[in-house]
C-alpha cells in the first residue's frame, strides 16, 4: 500500500534505533469524510524534562504517501492523566507542531519530528496527574480519546464531562465573546426563548465591564456569565462570535490572528460539548467556520458558519412584501460568499410549455432579483440583526425543525467544486446541525460565481497557519 514503502522502512529504522521503546503496528485509520486506511502506526513514550523527568506517551499514524506526506500526531493519556490543551495539543489529543506544518522531504523526518514535540513538551507540559476523583471521571473521556487516535472523528455517546451541574438543562446555548455581536446574539436567543439556558462566555481580560457588567446588573433569567470554559459543558449549540483586536497589518494578518485565537478557544470548547453544534458568526465566517472545522475535527455537518441566512432571509421579505412576489420568494435564496460576492439562485423553476415560455419565465424572475438585489444593497449587518438570525438558527436547530435555511457549509462537491471551503448554501437544519444539502437549480452564471469565490478563499486558506 505504501506508495514509498523503501523510504518508509528505512526511517522506521532510524526511529527504532533512537528510540527502541516504540511498538508498531498495523490498523484502520479512520478518516473524517468516513473514509478508511490500513496505516502503519507506533506508539511509544518520549522523554521529557519539566522539573522532574516524565514520559510521554504518543501514538503517530504514518500515511500511505509518507515520506512525502507528515505523520498524523496523538497523545495517549492514561486513567490518571488530563490533556493540557494549549498551543500545541487539542482536547482530542491531537498535536501541532510547526515541524508538522512546514514537513518537507528530505529534510523533515520523523526521528526530527520527536525531537521537536520533546523540545515543545518541555516548553509546555501536555499532560497533568488527575486526582482519584477526575480520574474516575476521566474514563468516559478516554473512551472518546481513544476513538479519535484510532481515527474516528464522531462520537454518537454523550458527553459527561464537566460532572452533572448541568444535568436539567435540555437546551442549552453558550455564546463565545462578550463584545457587542456576543451579547446581541443573547439577548436574542434570550427573547427567543428556545434555550433553557444561556452561557456568555467572556474571554476578556480583567473584571467584566461594558454589556456585561449591564447583563449582570440587569440580571436576565436563565443566563449565566463566566469566564470559565468549563460553564459551557453538555451546550447543544456553541455560537462563536469572537474576533481578534491586534494590531495586525494586513488582511491576512488580521485572519491569521483571529485563527490563533481560535486555537485556543475550539479544542477547549470540544473538549466540554463533544456532540454539540458549531455555529460560527466570526469573520470572515466562510474561513474561520472552516478553522472551526479542522480544530474540532468534529463531522462537517456539525459545523455551521451563519453565513447568508440573514441577507436570504431579507431577500424573501423583499420579494414577498415590496415585489409582491411571493410564489418565487419561498423558492429564493443568497448563496457564496458573504458581502459584495454573494449571488441570488432558486431551488426550483416554474415549469412553463415550451421553451420560449421557460426563456421568458427566467428573464422575468432574473429582473425580479435584480431589484430585490438593489433594494438589499447597503443593508450591513449590524450585531442586533446578526444576533436576531443566530437566535433564528439556533432555534432551528434545537427545535429539530427541518428548516431551509442558507447557512456556510463544507462546499466540496458541489458546483465541480474540489477544495475544502465553505459557501453558504440552502441546508436542512436540525438536532444534529446540517442534515441535507438542498439542490439549487442549473445556473452556469452561479455556479461559475461560487467556483470564483471558492478558488479565493481556498487561496487564503492556503496561506493561513493551523
Amino acid at each position: 500500500q505504501y506508495k514509498f514503502r523503501d523510504l518508509t522502512i528505512e526511517e522506521l529504522k532510524n526511529v527504532n534505533k533512537t528510540y527502541p521503546n516504540f511498538t508498531f503496528s498495523m490498523n484502520t485509520y479512520t478518516f473524517k469524510d468516513g473514509s478508511q486506511k490500513e496505516l502503519l502506526n507506533f506508539s511509544g513514550t518520549v522523554p521529557v524534562k519539566y522539573g522532574n523527568s516524565y514520559n510521554i506517551p504518543i501514538r503517530l499514524w504514518i500515511l500511505d504517501s509518507h515520506p512525502f506526506a507528515p505523520p498524523i500526531c496523538f497523545l495517549k493519556p492514561t486513567a490518571n492523566m488530563g490533556i493540557s490543551v494549549g498551543k500545541h495539543v487539542d482536547a482530542h489529543g491531537r498535536i501541532y507542531l510547526p515541524y508538522l506544518q512546514n514537513w518537507s522531504h528530505p529534510k523533515s523526518t520523523v526521528v526530527g519530528l520527536i525531537k521537536e514535540m520533546i523540545a515543545k513538551f518541555e516548553e509546555e507540559l501536555p499532560l497533568y496527574s488527575l486526582s482519584s476523583s477526575d480520574a474516575a471521571r476521566q474514563s468516559e473521556l478516554l473512551s472518546y480519546i481513544a476513538k479519535i487516535t484510532e481515527g474516528e472523528a464522531d462520537m454518537k455517546s454523550k458527553s459527561k464531562i464537566g460532572g452533572d451541574k448541568n444535568e436539567g438543562c435540555f437546551n442549552k446555548i453558550t455564546v463565545v465573546g462578550a463584545g457587542d455581536l456576543g451579547i446581541a446574539c443573547v439577548l436574542a436567543i434570550a427573547a427567543k426563548g428556545a434555550a433553557d439556558k444561556v452561557v456568555l462566555l467572556d474571554l476578556s481580560e480583567g473584571a467584566a465591564k461594558g454589556g456585561t457588567m449591564d447583563l449582570e446588573i440587569f440580571t436576565l433569567p436563565n443566563v449565566e456569565i463566566s469566564k470559565d470554559f468549563s460553564a459551557s459543558a453538555d451546550s447543544k449549540v456553541v455560537v462563536l462570535t469572537v474576533n481578534s483586536l491586534g494590531n495586525a497589518q494586513t488582511y491576512l494578518d488580521v485572519v491569521q490572528s483571529n485563527v490563533d485565537l481560535f486555537r485556543g478557544v475550539i479544542p477547549a470548547i470540544s473538549h466540554y460539548s463533544q456532540n454539540t453544534v458549531l455555529l460560527v458568526a466570526s469573520h470572515p465566517v466562510e474561513v474561520m467556520t472552516y478553522v472551526s472545522w479542522k480544530l474540532s475535527a468534529f463531522p462537517k455537518s456539525r459545523v455551521i458558519g451563519v453565513g447568508a441566512n440573514t441577507d436570504t432571509e431579507r431577500f424573501q421579505f423583499i420579494l414577498t412584501n415590496l415585489l409582491k412576489e411571493e410564489v418565487l420568494a419561498k423558492d429564493a435564496w443568497i448563496i457564496g460568499e458573504q458581502g459584495e460576492d454573494k449571488v441570488p439562485s432558486w431551488t426550483s423553476c416554474n415549469l412553463v410549455a415550451n421553451q420560449t415560455e421557460a426563456m421568458a419565465a427566467r428573464n422575468s424572475r432574473d429582473k425580479v432579483a435584480n431589484r430585490a438585489m438593489e433594494v438589499l444593497k447597503g443593508k450591513g449587518h449590524r450585531s442586533w440583526s446578526v444576533g436576531l438570525s443566530v437566535a433564528d438558527l439556533t432555534d432551528s436547530i434545537l427545535k429539530d425543525k427541518r428548516k431551509v435555511h442558507s447557512v456556510s457549509t463544507l462546499a466540496k462537491g458541489c458546483c465541480n467544486i474540489n477544495s475544502e471551503v465553505f459557501l453558504s448554501l440552502p441546508c436542512i437544519l436540525g438536532t444534529s446541525g446540517v442534515i441535507e444539502m438542498v439542490k439549487l437549480e442549473e445556473d452556469p452564471l452561479v455556479r461559475e460565481k461560487l467556483q470564483s469565490s471558492a478558488g479565493s478563499i481556498h487561496d487564503l486558506q492556503q496561506q493561513l497557519k493551523l
